[in-house]
């Protein structure tokens, strides 16, 4: 699910002249059957709110008093957010003759034509107060406080998003609470004007309309409403705007260096814009500088899966989990036993919105035969990138809803894509240039086409510790093996390249240096152009003795990795 609470209103909206028809409280219960989560927001206090609707307990949390009041009916906890009222503003008010004047825990109302009094009383006292109206209602309160203030307390209680709410209405004070929503829905009674900022309006009016809103929600979740995309931004084809649903599983593939971390940086910057958690995981160090995450785990550190989930438990930080400290052999299980953890999270609140899972042909790898198992049946608001999709487990390419292909490879990557789950590839598979990605849907009939991808605002830099301290991989790893083949030394990390080129014969030591070997390396699998570049002239300077040319590239390697200095750029 994607919604996870509906946030409603109580008057002209649940109810009708006070009262809450039996089948829209039977509606209530069966939304509340689904897994999902009540909230009441009203104006009312709660004494009078709890004597016209003795079925309140249906509900999670109560905001009354128009923002200013939390209620746990189960608990019957209350909680205030707001300051109580000004005894000299009471006083005054009643002084002009005010009547009714009703003062609760933090409100203080009455009803029209008395605004302009209470706003000259407020005027004289000095007092920072706001008047909010509702159909003839004027409500008083502290400065700040409205629906919107309230259903975030609530859902701050309940650990949830705003994103995954969606909330309903119909009068003036509605507006705050369900803008700050990710569904606003208005009853056909509303008023026009909460009418035209709604997402959804239903045919029905009040109760009913409650009702047809409950049923919509449970059978199209997420796709209850269309009028705002509650996707994240992917770019622009043929002008126009092109997104990836909240529940996309989305595959990011292509040739190393090609961009793909570069696009994903990207996208977790609109994330951040549109206020939609993310959690990162990152095995080999290079999203450390992602700006709006917090890191967890480092080189010489693995990463906890009791801090990762504290983390997560907060709607608003995201997490970026360095899986550096762990070798190649052992990500996978590592991973798979943070994955229940995060899946209770997710079935409990939507959160963390999107996973992001670099290197997933490490973490998804085809042969571990519980992957499957693992993530369950689905994988919604979640990318997988990688240099190899045909390594990744064939169960998780299933459930792949979107595949990106970057560089001259794309097309490659689709029909691999293709192969390995008994998909027929596309015809005419359109070849990306520039800036440009290719996205294809695996739904029958759907064609690729082209995407001018968004760019990233921040230029990431390579984690240098990873190829300084970390584990790369065989097939990423250097091999000193001399002209003979007589020797067969890994140096999986630039630490252990250095240690053993000092202490590697000469013979050993200029056979790769001629061989161009060690900038060949430093360019492929370390990605350190200027490195490389440095290292060449050295490997063309026939001039230069083993032990100079060996001082030279080892000063390069520690200029840039092994002392304090800045990590090159990608």
């Amino acid at each position: 699910m994607y919604f996870m609470a509906l946030a409603t209103d109580y008057d002209g909206t649940l109810a009708q002249d006070g009262l809450v028809a039996a089948s829209t409280l039977s509606a209530l219960e069966k939304l509340k059957e689904s897994g999902r989560k009540l909230i009441l927001v009203t104006g009312r206090e709660l004494p009078d709110l709890k004597e016209v609707f003795p079925e309140i307990g249906l509900f999670d949390k109560v905001v009354a008093e128009n923002g200013a009041l939390i209620y746990t009916p189960a608990s019957e906890e209350e909680r205030t957010i707001s300051p109580s009222p000004s005894a000299n503003l009471v006083d005054k008010l009643k002084k002009r003759g005010v009547k009714p004047l009703s003062v609760g825990r933090s409100i203080v109302a009455t009803w029209e034509p008395h605004q302009a009094t209470v706003l000259d009383v407020i005027k004289k006292l000095g007092l920072e107060l706001e008047i909010i109206f509702n159909k003839g209602a004027v409500m008083i309160l502290p400065s700040g406080i409205n629906k919107a203030t309230g259903l975030a307390a609530a859902l701050a209680d309940l650990r949830l998003s705003p994103h995954n709410v969606v909330a309903v209405g119909d009068a003036e004070n509605d507006h705050a609470f369900l803008r700050a929503s990710g569904c606003s829905v208005a009853v056909a009674n509303a008023l026009p004007a909460v009418k035209e900022t709604a997402d959804l309006v239903t045919k029905e009016a009040r109760g009913k309309g409650v009702e047809e809103l409950i049923r919509k929600l449970t059978q199209r979740d997420h796709l209850v409403a269309r009028k705002r995309s509650r996707g994240v931004l992917l770019g622009t084809a043929r002008g126009k705007e092109v997104y990836l649903s909240p529940v996309d599983t989305v595959l990011i593939a292509g040739s190393s260096g090609i961009g793909k971390s570069t696009l994903a940086t990207a996208l977790t910057e609109r994330l951040i814009e549109k206020g939609l958690q993310f959690c990162i995981f990152d095995p080999e160090g290079d999203y450390g500088g992602l700006q709006g995450a917090v890191p967890l785990g480092d080189a010489s550190s693995a990463p906890s899966k009791d801090q990762l989930l504290e983390l997560i438990d907060r709607p608003g930080t995201n997490v970026v989990v360095n899986g550096l400290a762990l070798k190649v052999d052992e990500r996978p299980d590592f991973f798979a036993e943070l994955l229940p953890g995060l899946g209770s999270v997710r079935y409990r609140t939507a959160r963390p919105h999107w996973l992001i899972i670099d290197e997933a042909h490490h973490l998804l790898p085809k042969k571990r035969e519980d992957t499957r198992a693992v993530l369950s049946l689905e994988l919604p608001g979640t990318v997988l990138i990688t240099v190899h999709p045909e390594a990744i487990s064939t169960g998780v390419l299933r459930l792949v809803t979107a595949v990106i292909a970057l560089g001259p490879k794309a097309k490659g990557v689709i029909k691999t894509f293709c192969k390995e789950i008994g998909l027929e590839a596309p015809k005419n598979i359109p070849t990306p240039k520039g800036d440009r990605v290719l996205l294809w849907r695996p739904q029958k009939g759907k064609k690729s086409f082209t995407v001018k991808a968004i760019e990233p605002d921040q230029s990431l830099k390579r984690h240098s510790r990873k190829y300084a301290e970390g584990e790369l991989n065989e097939a990423g790893s250097f091999y000193f093996t001399g002209p003979k083949k007589a020797m067969n030394l890994r140096a999986h990390n630039l630490i252990i390249f250095a240690r053993m080129a000092e202490g590697i014969d000469d013979k050993t030591w200029e056979y790769h240096l001629h061989a161009g070997d060690y900038s060949k390396w430093f360019r492929q699998q370390i990605r350190d152009k200027e490195l490389a570049r440095e290292t060449a002239k050295a490997e063309r300077d026939k001039r230069l003795s083993p032990e100079e040319s060996r001082k030279l590239v080892l000063e390069a390697v520690r200029r840039r990795y092994t002392a304090p200095a800045t990590a090159p750029e990608n």
